[in-house]
């Protein structure tokens, strides 16, 4: 059985490659996501952010983060789940515990870059009620969609 669990250091060689596979796969990788990816802790963690795992026992199938974006906001990144992994809901239960601790956080908004490549992705975030907004303040330049959630519109049972 997958459990979600907070991210812990020595997992950072599996948080780096889970997400370097999709994003070499898709020709998105940036000097962006590097600097995350070789420094979650900085980058993220001590910056007032999350960093979760989907794990299998004590290996990591997936992951996800809660970058601090500003007052009551944060940005939905590294969210990943590795090949063998996939289409067995583990995005599902990673982006609902993303919403829920983002909510018991005191956000009022997610906000994610993405792009149009990654139809199964932009389709989840939809499905959670996601809606996409003009592109600003982007720090990839390969983002072609921004998608936001408003967290007040959110139902507590979600």
């Amino acid at each position: 059985m997958v459990e979600i669990r907070d991210y812990e250091g020595r997992f950072a060689a599996s948080f780096r490659e889970m997400n370097l596979e999709w994003l070499d796969k898709y020709q998105l990788t940036e000097s962006h996501d590097l600097q995350v990816l070789q420094d979650p802790k900085g980058t993220i963690l001590d910056r007032g952010g999350f960093i979760f795992l989907a794990m299998q026992g004590e290996m990591p199938v997936g992951s996800a983060a809660l970058m601090s974006a500003g007052e009551k906001q944060f940005e939905l990144a590294k969210m990943s789940v590795v090949p063998a992994w996939r289409g067995k809901g583990i995005s599902k239960l990673l982006l609902d515990h993303c919403i829920k601790r983002a909510m018991n956080s005191g956000a009022e908004r997610l906000i994610l870059y993405s792009n149009h490549k990654l139809t199964t992705a932009l389709a989840l975030y939809e499905s959670f009620g996601f809606n996409q907004v003009p592109v600003i303040d982007s720090p990839f330049e390969t983002a072609d969609v921004m998608m936001e959630l408003d967290l007040g519109q959110i139902s507590a049972g979600k």
